[in-house]
Order: structure tokens, then sequence, then C-alpha cells
């Protein structure tokens, strides 16, 4: 199966962060990958939607209810 171009970037950036670790321990990794990916992903979705939570969320795939609470969470409401 091919790496799709998003997934080898999360894997570049996963292998520089692993790298730069430099022999610490990771901790958190789940929680930082999915901030780092959810917050630029909501607000170009927001803007490509017009700034229409109904239509973000279709185009998400997601409840809007949880859309407004994730805006809210990442300051972009």
């Amino acid at each position: 199966m091919e790496e799709n171009e998003l997934a080898a970037c999360v894997r570049k950036s996963l292998n520089r962060y692993f790298k730069d670790l430099d022999g610490e321990e990771p901790a958190g990794i789940y929680e930082m990958a999915i901030q780092a990916l959810e917050k630029p992903l909501l607000a170009y979705i927001m803007d490509r939607a017009g700034g229409n939570q109904t239509r973000a969320a279709e185009m998400l795939g997601i409840n809007r209810n949880t859309l407004r609470k994730k805006l809210t969470i990442y300051g972009l409401d």
C-alpha cells in the first residue's frame, strides 16, 4: 500500500522528532500529533467553508457539535 503525501509528511516529522529527542524518553506523542494536525486542519476547512460550521462539519465528516467543541478548544471560534 502506497503512503499518501500527508502520511509521508507525518512520518517525516515523527522521524525528526525522535531524532531531536537525542535519547530522551518520548511522552504524550499521540496528543502532540493530533493537536499539530487538528488545529491547522480545522482552520483550513473553516476557511474553505466560508465560516459555515455546518458545511465544515460535513466536509470533515464529524458532528457540528463536535466541531464547535474543537473550535473552542483551539481558539478558532
